[in-house]
């Protein structure tokens, strides 16, 4: 997928905090758009850890939602904790987003097991997105902040 019309990001840390020109939020739900066209998204928490322990190398980019209804939910937090340090020894980018539904409605998830979605590459090896190069940046960025997990905001549409 390319969409050529994305505003470049930059991030400045001389006022030591991040600015961001443009918005995450928008670069996330294009890849995520982009790899569900090309059947590249794995949805929910268990389909997820199926991937990663069958073929961790596979995997490009990690999505964790959640929200109010789900914040306290120790099962998932658990599985959330696991997950984040699996993506920390895969050198795999991590975001999360606070919107369980409306990340659900992005990659048409009826079932609501939105809580972990995965981008893995596509099985040739060549393609280009540039909307998660963007994303790449941004989470190396963010790391370079200590903000370990950064989390988004997704578009409202």
């Amino acid at each position: 997928c390319g969409f050529p019309h994305l505003e470049v990001q930059t991030l400045t840390l001389s006022t030591g905090r991040m600015e961001k020109t443009s918005s995450p939020g928008k670069s996330l739900k294009e890849a995520l758009v982009c790899a569900q066209s090309e059947h590249r998204l794995t949805v929910g928490v268990y389909e997820s850890a199926k991937i990663m322990t069958e073929d961790p190398d596979s995997v490009s980019f990690c999505v964790l939602a959640t929200d109010e209804q789900f914040e306290w939910d120790v099962a998932l937090q658990i599985h959330f904790t696991l997950i984040q340090s699996f993506c920390f020894d895969n050198d795999i980018s991590i975001v999360r987003v606070s919107d369980t539904q409306r990340l659900a409605a992005i990659v048409g998830d009826e079932q609501e097991d939105a809580h972990c979605v995965l981008i893995t590459n596509p099985a040739d090896g060549s393609w280009e997105d540039p909307a998660l190069e963007k994303l790449h940046l941004f989470c190396e960025e963010s790391r370079r902040l200590n903000d370990w997990v950064p989390e988004i905001s997704l578009p409202e549409r």
